[in-house]
């Protein structure tokens, strides 16, 4: 179980409010002006002519707010906006970034910015690359990070995040629950993340899920809210320390609203934009409300979305609210109310404080451990005090006996004191004592039913019984009933039987042993000393082929998949298909081609594909099977190094110059040397595959080129070069007719790491850091699948390659 507790409570703060400004051509620079100290913004509207001479039109607007951001670029953003929330977010206090604005404005490049160049990322994979990056600066710590995505599109919530393969089915809809620790999502996946790359996989994962329409002033509006959640959890290495801390950032990007005349939506786009002003209308309601002090009751239900983020909205975290507006004089309608959203938002008070909880299995280990130092300490101060057999330890049956018997020599008379040696000792004496009382009631109530008959006096049937049998007496007693007693006493028939009788109790020896059970059930058991000693890994593991195997294995696929020339001219026209009148489309011409002319090279190009994989996975294979074997030969070595300082210690024995070991220390010295000899097997067959790999990737790539050029040359051939042009050119000419240039063709067929490869050489030197943005990018791309009608298509040649043709 954990405590959760909220320590360091900070003083209270204003939200945090900028303003970024979208750069535009045509910049009103008459009616928006920036102030002098770059963090104040002035409007200037021109009065309108047409409300007549009498017109009380407010011109000019003046807002104050924590920046402006005017021509600013990503990195300047981040800088200024994030990272001192992320910062603090890692020393357990919550963080929110909002992004607000007309839409088109530069809400979702602000926030997450754009994937095909890593410069242009926005907030979002920033904050992400700075939580790792600050995780590896804290060594002292254990750190574990974890994501979710939700979008609240049309007020429904949806997991952006749920099309993952391990991700199940949700069987209820996703709720907003609150609880005292804060607000959470009941259903939504949380997905945690290890690595910088694996984070980014999941937020381009997300991204290729949200909702996008198009209108006119957005070509890529975002039709939905959406909130990216990165849940950072720190446990101090120091074992001692039983405290550890919990944060969250939100990272919200909302859809940005809309005037429909402006937009010109229909259909669904006028149904979502619909949804999307009704909530954003929702969320200034809620603001107004948190910047008024006199306000009690904050609308945070009234939508999705302020009940999402009420932990967020003036609770316990740092927030920052950016602002997007147009520059230009036709949006400066929306850009003033955006302004005046922002300027609300400051009015707006938070109070951040630290997230701390309590882990409550170091709690129960530190209890113990502070219980034995007082015990020692105890035993320190008695041995001082010449109270050698004071003992704090559970008292076991024996001891229990012996204060029994005692206590009964006590009420006898026999012993004039019982001595007091410790708390737990006198506990026992009083238990003692109503032990023996009880003993003595029993053995007092066994001794008169053994002479009398019992009744009950609050048995009436049994009373009367007596009555009838004439054994009560003139005053209506029972004969022989003492004054103030519960039962009477008396001589009756045997046929008569009371209707109750008190229950027996307890033997004395019943009670012994039962609180001698119920002393030995709450001590602790105690702990015995475990023997620390190397502990050596018995798993061998034995070479999977030898290298006479491989070379012969070798020549025999260099047999199979070298490529023969093939006949290059085109067969004898013997009936020659009618030509259409279109061409058709290169991706299914390549497919009937693949079966017929080309039927052949696309056979071989498939076998040497298909060996070059299973040299692929041979070789990763190997390399686990030698990352095993280096793993246990650490292992042994530090076994046999435990084994011969354990020699050092106990003195070594010499006979005849020779060292003496023993039988374990050479059982692990012949392991070990046998172990060696395994890995520089394995590592020899590694080397050859490697070899193999590298010359079966060369067949492949020269039976791709030599697939491609006979495509070309076949489709220009059937569909485009015309039959007269074809005839001259076969008259005494060396030239065949349809040879086109190859330079044209982008790619076919490339492998991952072979794209990736190229990737790196453009783009590693501008940025170091972008190894892993752009490797879950590359993954991402490779589940989009292409539509069969959509321009610049690209179809499958074998095992998942893409080839993309430049049409001329």
């Amino acid at each position: 179980m954990k405590r959760h507790k909220n320590a360091k409570m900070g003083t209270r703060k204003k939200v945090q409010a900028f303003v970024r400004v979208k750069p535009t051509d045509d910049f009103a620079h008459d009616m928006i002006k920036y102030g002098d100290d770059n963090k104040s913004i002035d409007i200037h509207l021109k009065k309108d002519t047409r409300r007549g001479v009498v017109n009380n039109q407010q011109t000019d607007w003046s807002f104050k707010l924590d920046g402006v951001l005017h021509d600013a670029t990503q990195d300047l953003v981040y800088e200024t906006v994030a990272k001192d929330a992320v910062s603090q977010a890692l020393d357990g206090y919550n963080g929110t970034i909002m992004c607000y604005g007309q839409t088109g404005a530069g809400k979702t490049y602000t926030m997450t910015g754009a994937t095909e160049n890593y410069k242009h990322r926005g907030i979002l994979p920033r904050a992400l690359q700075q939580v790792f990056r600050m995780i590896e600066e804290r060594p002292t710590h254990a750190i574990t990070v974890r994501v979710s995505y939700l979008e609240i599109y049309n007020e429904n919530l949806f997991d952006l995040l749920s099309t993952l393969p391990y991700v199940g089915p949700s069987v209820s809809p996703m709720t907003i629950v609150e609880n005292p620790q804060g607000v959470f999502i009941k259903g939504l996946s949380v997905h945690l993340t290890s690595q910088e790359e694996d984070a980014f996989s999941l937020l381009f994962e997300g991204e290729t899920n949200r909702i996008i329409a198009s209108h006119t002033m957005n070509k890529n509006s975002s039709r939905s809210h959406c909130i990216f959640t990165i849940y950072v959890e720190a446990h101090s290495r120091t074992l001692s320390d039983e405290k550890y801390i919990t944060s969250k950032i939100n990272l919200v990007d909302l859809a940005g609203s809309e005037r429909l005349g402006k937009t010109g939506s229909e259909g669904r786009v006028l149904k979502e934009a619909t949804y999307i002003n009704k909530s954003l209308s929702f969320l200034e309601q809620a603001i107004i409300a948190l910047g008024d002090q006199k306000r009690d009751h904050i609308p945070f239900r009234q939508c999705k979305l302020t009940h999402a983020l009420k932990d967020s909205l003036g609770g316990n975290c740092n927030m920052v609210l950016v602002t997007n507006i147009y520059g230009e004089a036709a949006q400066l309608e929306e850009t003033l109310s955006s302004l005046k959203f922002a300027s609300r938002m400051k009015l707006v008070t938070t109070e951040p404080a630290i997230n701390e909880k309590y882990d409550a299995e170091r709690m129960v280990k530190n209890l113990e451990k502070e219980l034995a130092l007082l015990k020692q300490e105890l035993a320190i101060h008695d041995s001082l005090s010449n109270r050698t057999l004071v003992n704090y330890d559970p008292m076991d049956e024996i001891q229990i006996a012996e204060i029994n018997s005692q206590v009964r020599r006590y009420l006898e008379g026999t012993l004039d004191e019982i001595d007091i040696i410790n708390l737990r000792q006198i506990q026992e004496v009083f238990n003692q004592f109503k032990v023996v009382l009880s003993q003595q009631e029993q053995e007092v109530e066994a001794a008169l039913r053994r002479k009398y008959t019992l009744i009950d006096k609050n048995d009436f049937a049994a009373i009367s019984a007596v009555q009838k049998a004439g054994l009560m007496d003139a005053e209506g007693h029972l004969v022989g009933e003492p004054d103030g007693q519960s039962f009477g006493l008396g001589v009756a028939p045997f046929s008569i039987k009371p209707g109750k009788k008190i229950k027996s109790k307890k033997t004395g020896k019943e009670q012994i042993s039962t609180s001698a059970r119920k002393e030995g059930a709450s001590s602790p058991g105690s702990g015995k000393d475990l023997d620390v000693g190397p502990s050596v890994s018995k798993t061998q593991l034995i070479p999977s082929s030898k290298d006479g195997d491989i070379k012969d294995m070798l020549s025999r696929d260099r047999e199979t998949s070298s490529i023969e020339p093939l006949p290059s001219d085109s067969p004898k026209e013997e009936s020659r298909p009618i030509r259409p009148s279109t061409p058709p489309p290169k991706p299914v011409a390549f497919e009937d081609f693949k079966n017929e002319r080309g039927s052949e090279i696309n056979r071989i190009f498939k076998e040497n594909k298909s060996i070059l994989n299973e040299r692929r996975k041979r070789a990763s294979e190997t390399t686990q099977r030698i990352n095993a074997i280096k793993q246990e030969i650490d292992v042994t070595k530090e076994a046999l190094n435990f084994q011969k300082s354990l020699r050092e210690k106990q003195g070594q024995y010499e006979n005849k110059g020779l060292m003496i070991i023993d039988e374990e220390e050479f059982l692990l010295i012949l392991k070990l040397k046998d172990l060696k000899k395994q890995y520089r097997n394995e590592y020899q067959e590694l080397r050859d595959l490697r070899a193999e790999i590298q010359y079966c990737q060369r067949l492949v790539d020269q039976c791709r080129n030599r697939l491609l050029m006979e495509f070309d040359i076949w489709y220009n051939e059937s569909f485009v070069i015309p039959e007269e042009i074809q005839t001259a050119l076969k008259i005494g000419s060396s030239i065949r007719p349809g040879m086109v240039p190859v330079s044209r063709i982008v790619s076919l067929g490339e492998d991952d790491q072979d794209r990736f490869s190229q990737l790196q050489q453009t783009v590693l030197p501008e940025g170091p850091d972008s190894i892993s943005f752009y490797n879950a990018k590359v993954k991402t791309e490779q589940k989009v699948v292409f539509l069969p009608d959509a321009v610049g298509q690209g179809f499958d040649l074998e095992y998942g390659m893409t080839a993309i043709l430049c049409y001329p």
